[in-house]
């Protein structure tokens, strides 16, 4: 029998101790319950979760090994480190000029039809030091660190091309195994056709299929195959041919649906089984009860709609009712939504989608676990999973959507480990 584990890392006196634990995923009514310990504490071995319980009984139980890290929260809120499942996080020139154009009263889609979007971003990929895109992207991920997220999903997409498209997903696995936060690897080559395929699209639909879905399938990089199912980019046929080719090698599947029209892209990707669609502002009621039926994830992004000027945000009351999965991210990216907040999104989900804080932190942690098929090692904060997790300045949990716009999260842990703050 091998020696009882030993605490390298313990967090006691804390105020308010978000567990999670309980069902994951949660819908409907479960998404009240956050697993609330008060005055509660936690005990790490290495990378995992020893003890979770009242800070006394914790600190009882608790073996400490000699020059153990202890932190005294000193009534603080603490949480499971958070999620931010759909992220395009790897690239290198940003698109202000857009987003003044976007104030000024272009839409999203006409400044695309110009030439701008996500092209221009294509463009600079094509052409830009992989050194340059990496550290870049690393910065990205530091901010992400301090706003207290230690898992995120990231998409390629920026390069329409197989190097291209291989480059990022390279980046994406280097700083994977470099970085604290944990990166799960979606390709998305079928974020849009590249300018050489305008008059071609079967040609570049050809070129998903046949070469470059197999080839990134091969190289093992990524885990998850995303496409852009909207008017204008990718028809609900195009996508289907795109993700059965992605499905018959063994990548699991994302949607990017019904953002800027409904285009029966939710339905679609229920059909599918695809772990998570992922927009949602104008889904219909048949594509909520599918995304439902088929427990495909409903993943949220409130802050594209208020970064492109949208009137219209997902209906996220309506899909908890019906009981979707619901999770939330903040999309970033360096057109639509360049923000690495989650927490900013929690506030964005209360103020315009009408969910309460326990909602949203479910949408952050145990939810948008299941949304990149994490949800058995992250997002909760239970004995034997991932002992990720962030101390909070706040004494109630419903501060989050309250106190809104600055950096809240004092000391941030991954896998066992104090990497921001402390």
């Amino acid at each position: 029998m091998p020696p009882p584990k030993k605490t390298t890392l313990l967090i006691k006196n804390i105020g308010q101790l978000v567990t999670m634990s309980g069902p994951s995923p949660r819908i409907g009514d479960e998404l009240k319950n956050i697993g609330l310990i008060e005055h509660g504490g936690l005990a790490f071995s290495g990378e995992e979760v020893l003890l979770v319980g009242p800070s006394d009984e914790v600190e009882g139980k608790a073996e400490l090994v000699e020059g153990c890290t202890v932190i005294d929260a000193a009534g603080a809120v603490v949480t499971p480190g958070l999620i931010d499942c759909h992220t395009h996080p790897v690239f290198s020139r940003t698109r202000e000029k857009e987003f003044e154009m976007r104030v000024q009263g272009k839409s999203y889609m006409e400044i695309a039809a110009e030439g701008g979007g996500i092209l221009s971003s294509v463009r600079d990929t094509r052409s830009v030091e992989r050194s340059v895109m990496r550290d870049k992207t690393r910065k990205r991920l530091d901010r992400f660190l301090k706003l207290g997220i230690t898992t995120i999903e990231a998409k390629s997409g920026y390069g329409l091309s197989l190097e291209s498209e291989m480059t990022q997903l390279d980046i994406i696995r280097e700083l994977d195994s470099s970085h604290p936060v944990d990166l799960v690897p979606t390709f998305m080559g079928a974020h849009e056709v590249p300018e050489e395929y305008r008059n071609k699209r079967e040609g570049y639909v050809d070129l998903l299929v046949k070469e470059m879905i197999p080839r990134i399938a091969k190289e093992k990089l990524a885990e998850f195959s995303d496409v852009f199912c909207e008017k204008g980019v990718f028809t609900v046929e195009e996508s289907r041919r795109i993700q059965k080719a992605a499905v018959a090698h063994g990548l699991k599947l994302k949607f990017h649906a019904d953002e800027f029209a409904h285009s029966g892209s939710a339905e679609l990707a229920a059909e599918m089984g695809a772990t998570s669609a992922d927009h949602l502002m104008f889904v219909s009621d048949e594509g909520i009860k599918a995304l439902a039926q088929h427990k495909t994830a409903a993943v949220l992004l409130p802050g594209t709609t208020f970064s492109v000027g949208g009137k219209q945000y997902a209906p996220a009351r309506k899909m908890i009712e019906e009981g979707c999965i619901v999770a939330l991210s903040t999309d970033c990216n360096p057109g639509s939504c360049y923000c690495e907040s989650l927490p900013l999104m929690i506030s964005l989900a209360a103020v315009q989608m009408k969910m309460t804080a326990a909602e949203s932190l479910c949408a952050v942690t145990v939810n948008a676990a299941y949304a990149i098929g994490r949800q058995t090692t992250v997002g909760r904060l239970e004995q034997g999973l991932l002992a990720d997790a962030v101390v909070w300045d706040m004494e109630d949990y419903r501060e989050f959507p309250y106190h809104f716009g600055v950096p809240l999260a004092t000391t941030v842990i991954k896998r066992g480990k104090v990497v921001s703050g402390g």
